[in-house]
C-alpha cells in the first residue's frame, strides 16, 4: 500500500490526539467553573456560567477560521506546493489577529446584546461584564489559534495540537487559582487566567508551526487571499445556521415546560462528549480529503472517506449504545430535581441515535468543507436549517417534546441530505 493511502491505523493516530485536544478545550470551563464554585459566591459561580456560554457561542461562530485553514492546507500539501501551504498559515494568522481586534473595539455592543438575551439578575450581568471585560483581550490571540489549529491538522501534525491545548490548559488552570483564590478577583479573575492562558498558548502555537512562518512567495496575492476570504465567508453562513439550529431547539424546548428545557440541556451534554470522539474523524476527513482534492486523486479521496466514516460509524453506534443502557444511571446519580431527571430519562433513547444517525452529516462535513466547496456548505447549511424549522413548526405543537427531538433528528438527515446533492458536482470537478 502506497503512502498516500490511507489507514485504519493511520486515521486513528491522526485522531486520537484532536479527540484529547477537544476534552482537554472542554475541561478549560470545568476548571473555571470549579474554582468559582470552590471560592466565590452562588452569583459570582451564575455570572462566570452566563459569561462562559456567550464566549462559547462567539468564537464557535469564527470556527470558520479553523475550518477553512484545514482545508486550504491540506488541499496545498496533496499539491506538493509547500510554499502555499505556508503562505496559507500566515493569511489566517493575520486574517484571526484583524477579525480578533475588531472583536475587541465592538464589545460594548456585543456585551450589551448578549447581557439583553440572557436577561439575568441584576448582580449576576454586573459579576458578568467583569469577566467580559477582561476576558476580551484574548479574542486576537484565540482566533489565530484558530489558524494555527486549522493548519496543524491540515499538515498531520495532530499531536502538536494537543500540546498547545494542553500548554493552555496548565496556564488556565494554575491562573484561576491564583487570581481567585489568592487575590480574591472573582470574575474578572477566571477573565483574565484564560484571556493570558489565550496568549500563552498562541506563543506555543507559532513555536509549533515556526517552520510555516517562513517567507512564502505571493503571500498578499489577490486571487489567494480572495479565496480564503470566500471559504471564510462561507463557512461562517453556515456555521451561523447551525448555531440558530441548536438556539431554535432550546427555545423550542423552553416552550414545553421547565422540566423539558432541562432535561433537553442535560442530553446536549451527552450529545457533546459524543463528538469529542466523533467530530476527530469529520477532521481526520478534513484533511485527507483535502489532500486529495489537492493532488486530483478521486481513489485516494474515496479511500479516505471510507475508512475514516467507518471508524466513526463504529464510534457512533458505541456511543448510541453506551447512551441507551448506561444514560439511566448516569442520570439518576447526577440530577436530584424529579421532574427534570423524569424528563430527561423520557428522551434518552432520542439523544441515544444522534451519534449513530448524525456520522453522514459530520463526515459529509468533513469532506466538503476539506475540499472547501464552500457554495455547497453554504447551501447546504442553509436548506437544513430551513427544512429543520419546518419540521419542528410542524411536530412539536402536535408531540410537545417528542416532536422537538424528532425535529432535532431529522435535522441531521436534511444536513446529510443537502451535501449529497452537491457530490456530483464534486467528483466533477475532481476529474
Amino acid at each position: 500500500m502506497t503512502a498516500s493511502i490511507l489507514t485504519r491505523s493511520r486515521a486513528f493516530a491522526l485522531a486520537w490526539p484532536i479527540m484529547l485536544a477537544q476534552v482537554a478545550m472542554a475541561t478549560t470551563g470545568i476548571v473555571d467553573t470549579a474554582v468559582m464554585g470552590r471560592y466565590g459566591t452562588a452569583v459570582e459561580l451564575a455570572a462566570v456560567g452566563l459569561a462562559a456560554v456567550v464566549f462559547s457561542f462567539l468564537y464557535w461562530a469564527f470556527g470558520f477560521l479553523r475550518m477553512a485553514t484545514t482545508g486550504l492546507t491540506a488541499q496545498s500539501e496533496g499539491a506538493g506546493d509547500g510554499r502555499e501551504s505556508r503562505a496559507i498559515l500566515q493569511r489566517a494568522l493575520m486574517l484571526g489577529s484583524v477579525l480578533g481586534l475588531l472583536l475587541v473595539l465592538t464589545f460594548p455592543l456585543t456585551s450589551q446584546l448578549a447581557l439583553a438575551v440572557f436577561q439575568a439578575d441584576a448582580r449576576v450581568e454586573a459579576e458578568a461584564a467583569e469577566y467580559f471585560w477582561t476576558r476580551i483581550w484574548g479574542a486576537p490571540a484565540i482566533l489565530m489559534n484558530f489558524a494555527i489549529a486549522g493548519w496543524l491538522i491540515g499538515t498531520g501534525r495532530t499531536r502538536a495540537l494537543l500540546a498547545v491545548q494542553v500548554v493552555m490548559n496548565g496556564v488556565n488552570a494554575v491562573l484561576d487559582v491564583v487570581f481567585v483564590a489568592a487575590f480574591g478577583w472573582g470574575p474578572a479573575g477566571i477573565g483574565a487566567g484564560t484571556a493570558i492562558a489565550e496568549w500563552t498558548a498562541l506563543g506555543a502555537g507559532l513555536l509549533a508551526v515556526r517552520a510555516g512562518l517562513a517567507p512564502a512567495a505571493k503571500l498578499f496575492d489577490r486571487v489567494r487571499i480572495a479565496a480564503l476570504v470566500n471559504a471564510n465567508r462561507d463557512i461562517m453562513i453556515r456555521t451561523l445556521a447551525l448555531l440558530f439550529m441548536f438556539a431554535w431547539f432550546t427555545n423550542s424546548g423552553a416552550r414545553q415546560g421547565t422540566d423539558n428545557l432541562a432535561g433537553n440541556q442535560v442530553l446536549l451534554q451527552f450529545i457533546a462528549v459524543s463528538a469529542f470522539v466523533l467530530d476527530a474523524f469529520a477532521f481526520v476527513a478534513e484533511k485527507e480529503a483535502g489532500e486529495a482534492y489537492g493532488a486530483r486523486d478521486r481513489v485516494r479521496l474515496l479511500r479516505a472517506m471510507r475508512v475514516t466514516s467507518e471508524l466513526a460509524l463504529v464510534s457512533g453506534s458505541a456511543f448510541s449504545l453506551l447512551f441507551w443502557f448506561g444514560g439511566g444511571a448516569v442520570i439518576n446519580a447526577f440530577i436530584a430535581d424529579p421532574g427534570a431527571r423524569a424528563a430527561t430519562l423520557a428522551y434518552l433513547p432520542y439523544c441515544a441515535l444522534v451519534p449513530l444517525i448524525g456520522v453522514a452529516a459530520w463526515q459529509l462535513d468533513g469532506l466538503f468543507l476539506g475540499t472547501t466547496q464552500g457554495e455547497a456548505v453554504r447551501n447546504a447549511g442553509l436548506l437544513a436549517m430551513a427544512a429543520y424549522v419546518a419540521c419542528d413548526l410542524l411536530l412539536a405543537p402536535r408531540f410537545g417534546n417528542a416532536g422537538v427531538w424528532a425535529a432535532f433528528l431529522l435535522g441531521y438527515f436534511w444536513r446529510a441530505g443537502a451535501l449529497c446533492l452537491y457530490w456530483p458536482r464534486l467528483m466533477k470537478r475532481l476529474a
